[in-house]
């Protein structure tokens, strides 16, 4: 009998409901979007501004509030290609290297003689000994600081190659340490990327690796690709450094193992400081602006236990000395040590604006980009033209799902009408599984919905020419509808798999846009078995138990 049990009419209609009450808010898009930026700027901040208010006004909060978010492509922003400067990485851990190797080496100072560092190409650390004769007992002391490679693929082997060449004991980084070390620097630098980013409170940004040495960003609704720059070139690189002497001359000789560098405020003046940072902002915790002890905006920070630790030992052996706090290159505060400050935290005065301040303290709280970075690519688009790139896509939308409308119900009558609702209740199911999933909706995507709504009446054409067979062959109306759902089915399960199958491996396989499409047309998939088989039956058998006709006509 052409029956569907209670239970079973309840969990449909529940599911249709649940997906049209879910998509609702993406009709009404702006109005939700400003919404949920108000409860989310209350959220960080605790308050808001009477545009806030009004914009969280203008929906009501019970109402569901999950949007898809718009791509680049259709919402406009920046994309930006950029190179990681992984030698610096290499150059600094060379030069964190020298105090341990000085150290090693001079406990056999009577048997090597003097030693000194000598200049070296970048990524290499080199040690000239007063004993040439003794250069294999002095390389012999240097291999005791090289230490198994902490990675898969460097089983077996150290993180230094330590060699000779005259009088002269040589460090690199060997060639499993040296990609272990790329690997975390472009991870490190993809995180960083990331919180930056979602700290300035934009949407769905793509940021992901491409290459060796290469970081791929695409912002919507970002102003421009300068705006994005600025946020995520910045290193806000924060280190702590000891004050060998002060100068007015900016040619002043530095020996190796130092640098000069200039003076934030007072120009003209140059600090000479030791090249290696007794403490570096990764051992940050927290930063927050706040205001010194004349009102002034300052940055306020804290260690953590190592950066702490370090800090505090070193204020208390170095008292009465200077001190300098050195900010992307310029010495920011270079004050004379007081007092030992222990509990690992300070303040960072400066000539700041408040604005200057917060936005230093936010970039110290995401982290120090581990190495600077080269924008390769830039690109901006502007708004006007994500709006008609969506304008477009819901015209070829409403053609495509009008023109399948009208052929189904030209070609079924009633029953094709009943496709056409179930197509309607599939797109539903689309936004409302991408909004709920936090997807992001790109042209692509747009041409996932748009072949969706081509194909996913294709079951219901299968059954209903099955129907009209079975009808042919002198059935009753009851059994031709049952047999055309019962022997469509096979072909439908193996459309919709295959189909199914060829847009998982896109999404697994592809990248960007190809995922985009994958993903839209994965979820139209699956909503068009559940429409296509059980909403449209549901409909029928309404229908049929109502209406009761001697004979159907389709």
């Amino acid at each position: 009998m052409l029956q569907i049990s209670l239970w079973k009419r309840l969990v449909i209609l529940g599911l249709c409901l649940a997906a049209l009450i879910t998509a609702a808010p993406n009709m009404f898009y702006a109005r939700v979007e400003g919404h949920n930026d108000a409860v989310s700027a209350f959220e960080k901040t605790g308050a808001m501004t009477e545009t806030q208010e009004a914009a969280k006004a203008a929906w009501p909060d019970w109402a569901p509030s999950a949007l898809v978010n718009l791509g680049l492509d259709l919402r406009g922003g920046a994309h930006l290609l950029a190179e990681v400067h992984l030698g610096e990485v290499h150059k600094a851990r060379m030069d964190a290297l020298w105090p341990e190797a000085r150290k090693v080496l001079a406990a056999e100072r009577a048997t090597i003689g003097a030693i000194r560092r000598v200049p070296s190409p970048e990524g290499e650390l080199r040690i000239q000994i007063g004993e040439r004769a003794q250069i294999a007992r002095a390389v012999e002391a240097a291999r005791t600081l090289a230490s198994p490679v902490v990675s898969l693929t460097g089983v077996g082997q150290s993180d230094y190659e330590v060699t000779a060449e005259g009088d002269t004991v040589v460090f690199r980084l060997s060639e499993a340490e040296q990609k272990a070390t790329d690997d975390r620097t472009m991870q490190q630098s993809l995180e960083i990327v990331r919180r930056r980013v979602d700290a300035a409170g934009t949407r769905e940004p793509t940021i992901m690796r491409e290459g060796t040495d290469r970081i791929l960003i695409e912002v919507p609704g970002i102003g421009s690709a300068q705006e994005l720059k600025d946020l995520i070139g910045t290193t806000a690189k924060l280190t702590f450094h000891p004050v060998l002497s002060t100068t007015s001359n900016p040619n002043a000789p530095v020996a190796s193992g130092n640098e000069l560098l200039p003076d934030a405020e007072r120009q003209g003046l140059y600090h000479l400081l030791d090249e290696v940072p007794v403490v570096t902002g990764d051992d940050l915790t927290d930063a927050r602006p706040t205001t010194d002890d004349n009102g002034a905006p300052a940055v306020s920070f804290r260690f953590n236990v190592s950066g702490a630790r370090a800090f505090g030992d070193y204020t208390a052996s170095h008292i009465g000395e200077p001190f300098a706090i050195v900010l992307d290159g310029k010495v920011i505060s270079a004050p004379t040590i007081q007092a030992h400050i222990a509990g690992g935290s300070g303040i960072i005065t400066g000539r700041f604006s408040i604005e200057e301040a917060t936005d230093l303290a936010l970039l110290l709280r995401a982290g120090a980009l581990p190495a600077g970075m080269t924008f390769l690519e830039e690109r901006t688009i502007g708004p006007e033209l994500g709006a008609d790139s969506v304008k477009a896509g819901m015209v070829a939308s409403l053609i495509g799902f009008a023109a399948v409308v009208v052929y189904m119900i030209a070609s079924y009558g009633l029953f094709g009408f009943f496709s056409s609702v179930a197509l309607f209740i599939n797109i539903a199911f689309i936004f409302a599984v991408m909004g709920a999933i936090g997807g992001t909706m790109t042209l692509p995507g747009i041409a996932g919905i748009v072949l969706t709504i081509g194909t996913s009446v294709d079951a219901n054409v299968l059954i209903y020419e099955r129907m009209r067979e079975e009808i042919r062959a002198g059935k009753s109306p009851v059994r031709a509808i049952e047999l055309g759902f019962d022997k469509a089915m096979s072909a439908i399960i193996d459309a919709n798999v295959t189909s199914f199958l060829s847009s998982a491996i896109l999404f697994v396989l592809g990248a960007g846009p190809v995922r985009g499409f994958a993903v839209t047309t994965m979820i139209g998939i699956a909503a068009s078995i559940f429409t296509a088989i059980w909403v449209v039956r549901l409909m029928i058998v309404i229908w049929y138990g109502w209406r009761r006709p001697k004979t159907i006509v389709i």
